[in-house]
């Protein structure tokens, strides 16, 4: 078991976009202005649309954190370069 894998850089992106939306959110409910404009529908709108789409590209994305689920993409990548490979070859 290889200790020395690291989780990829748009898993950590795509997280910390999450969590961005996940605070802007907070701080919307509890009344402060996430963004610094008075108008409350442009910021609810803007807010909501980040969220959406943070959480869209989250949910489809697999954001593989621990060492068995990193290994294991890089087996289904070895997978799918042989299949290809093979294709290749008939």
């Amino acid at each position: 078991m290889n200790k020395n894998i690291e989780v990829s850089k748009g898993t950590v992106i795509r997280t910390a976009v999450l969590g961005l939306a996940i605070v802007n959110n907070a701080l919307a409910i509890a009344g402060k202005s996430p963004l610094p404009v008075d108008d409350e529908t442009l910021a609810s709108a803007i807010s909501f649309g980040f969220t959406t789409a943070a959480s869209l590209v989250t949910w489809w994305k697999n954001n593989s954190f621990t060492s068995p689920a990193i290994e294991a993409d890089h087996f289904k990548d070895e997978l799918i370069e042989d299949a290809r490979v093979e294709r290749e070859g008939e």
